[in-house]
């Protein structure tokens, strides 16, 4: 299992929200790319980049950001955040993005979700953001009223490349990961899962490894890595089955 560090921006600086709660930020960083290149020499595979701004007003903010920090280092980039037309997912994937993730589109759009998976077949991951099981969009402003099982098989039948599942009421917080969420969700779809949201300590990671889920291929982790709860290197040996 892959373990994928975040980096969330928000007026160009690396910032941490609790549940998605902009006006609850912690600003980590001025600028994002030492924090990236940070990443890398720890052995990451891939980095998680979100433009909170774009999340919310529908189109990217922090564009130039995200293309620097897809300049500055060898491993991929996951990007999104406010991508919610073509010309906009082709402008990230120029930038240097090695996967995007749609998720207001997903549910709202999935016409263009299916295209974007059919254009980029393996590189479009969907983003299910949830709160009380229901599906939140437009950066988490907004609550629809559907299943978070009921858009899993939707985007898997669009052709998604996976899942980036996050527990809204656990992101930030420091509460530890929802595993029985994930679990359930992992169970139902028999396609990749990226667990997201709540990971406070080693002993979290290690709680997703054993589950057992071989569609279970990552988790992300942002606030505790900054912090310090967790230490970058451990961690991908933990998911790796590595650790000493």
């Amino acid at each position: 299992m892959l373990v994928i560090p975040a980096i969330d921006l928000k007026g160009g600086r690396c910032v941490r929200l609790v549940q998605g709660d902009m006006e609850r930020e912690t600003v980590f960083a001025d600028d994002p790319v030492p924090v990236a290149r940070g990443f890398q020499e720890a052995g990451a595979e891939w980095i998680h980049v979100v433009d909170l701004d774009g999340a919310i007003s529908g189109s990217p903010v922090n564009a130039e950001a995200i293309a620097a920090v897809c300049r500055s280092v060898d491993a991929r980039v996951e990007v999104g955040g406010g991508i919610r037309d073509r010309d906009t997912l082709e402008r990230v994937f120029a930038a240097g993005a090695g996967r995007v993730v749609l998720g207001t589109a997903a549910l709202e759009d999935p016409s263009f979700f299916a295209a974007a998976c059919m254009a980029h077949p393996g590189a479009i991951l969907a983003g299910i953001d949830a709160r009380r099981g229901k599906v939140s969009v437009d950066g988490w402003t907004k609550d629809s009223t559907t299943d978070v099982s009921t858009l899993a098989v939707r985007v898997r039948d669009a052709g998604a490349a996976g899942i980036v599942f996050t527990d809204i009421s656990r992101d930030g917080t420091g509460d530890g990961v929802n595993a029985t969420a994930v679990d359930e969700l992992a169970a139902q779809v028999d396609m990749p899962v990226i667990a997201s949201g709540g990971v406070a300590s080693l002993g979290d990671v290690r709680a997703l490894v054993a589950l057992g889920r071989t569609n279970l291929t990552a988790v992300i982790v942002g606030r505790a890595i900054y912090t310090g709860a967790v230490d970058l290197a451990t961690a991908l040996r933990v998911g790796h089955g590595t650790e000493a």
